[in-house]
């Protein structure tokens, strides 16, 4: 017999399979799946606080590290705490007007901003529907918007003390200008998503406008609108800080910026971390929000 008919293919990938086999990474059994079924909520909500409670020890090492290289130019997470938990202990006093505790301060940002963004909502919002809803519409307002958007949100601080003159109404307006934008690029853009065949069945159907929108648009369009929304509330929580800085008053700008004028660097680093987390809050309501809608929606 030659070695041509001895040739066997079944043979010769015999030890290639089994070794691919062999190769093959073999599954392993997770934490959560090896865990008794009695233990696994235990092991997902460990799983859910490890990472980020690694995250924020390494950021407290790291502080304290910069706090003692620079020798106590800045100061370390134990003074910083010392000095909120003296700060937090009174956040509502009142000692003349530019002297308030800091909760007032907060809720001056706070209310600011919501006149500011409610504004804009009101203002993008229909206004996206209807760029997004109409072509002529859009090409009339595209070249306003692509040479407004890009402008530096202070820079129309002056433009809002010389028509307003006064600081606050200065300030609700940045915010206004600031935020107005995310909302009507990301609405129009949701309309422009919505599929044409449902606008041409309700031309065939002859649907007025209003139930275009309450039917078709609407609900297609709404997680486009909270995306804006979200992006919105972001840039006005972020440009409220700068604009109190330099128009004064009350509110968390011009409370950084006295504390700056008295060397107080403990209250600056509260400050930051108040303002990271109250827009950190805001955020996750508007997330919780788009959650509900679009579960409503699914619905």
């Amino acid at each position: 017999m030659s070695t041509a008919e001895t040739f066997s293919p079944t043979l010769a990938a015999g030890p290639v399979a089994t070794a691919a086999r062999s190769a093959r990474p073999r599954k392993r059994k997770t934490l959560l799946a090896a865990a008794p079924p009695s233990l696994q909520p235990l092991v997902r909500f460990i799983r859910w606080l490890v990472p980020p409670l690694l995250g924020l020890i390494a950021f407290v090492l790291l502080w304290s590290l910069v706090s003692q290289v620079s020798r106590g130019s800045l100061p370390g997470p134990v003074s910083t705490w010392a000095s909120a938990t003296e700060l937090f202990a009174d956040p509502f006093y009142q000692n003349g007007p530019n002297d308030q505790g800091i909760g007032w301060n907060i809720l001056m940002s706070l209310g600011r901003v919501g006149v500011g963004f409610g504004l804009a909502a009101v203002v993008g919002i229909p206004l996206g529907f209807m760029i997004g809803r109409f072509d002529f519409l859009s090409r009339m307002t595209a070249p306003v918007i692509s040479l407004l958007r890009p402008v530096s949100p202070l820079a129309w601080l002056p433009i809002g003390l010389l028509v307003f003159k006064a600081a606050s109404p200065a300030s609700i307006w940045v915010i206004f200008i600031s935020s107005i934008w995310p909302m009507i690029l990301n609405t129009a853009a949701g309309v422009r998503a919505v599929p044409q065949d449902y606008l041409n069945v309700a031309r065939v159907l002859r649907l007025s406008e209003w139930k275009v929108f309450s039917v078709i648009l609407l609900p297609a369009v709404l997680p486009h609108m909270l995306t804006g929304v979200r992006l919105a509330i972001g840039t006005a929580w972020l440009v409220i800080v700068a604009a109190e800085m330099l128009t004064g008053g009350v509110g968390l700008g011009f409370w950084v910026w006295d504390e700056w004028n008295n060397l107080n660097v403990e209250h600056i680093l509260i400050a930051i971390f108040v303002v990271g987390l109250v827009g950190l809050a805001l955020e996750q309501a508007l997330v919780w929000l788009a959650k509900k809608a679009s579960f409503g929606q699914g619905e």
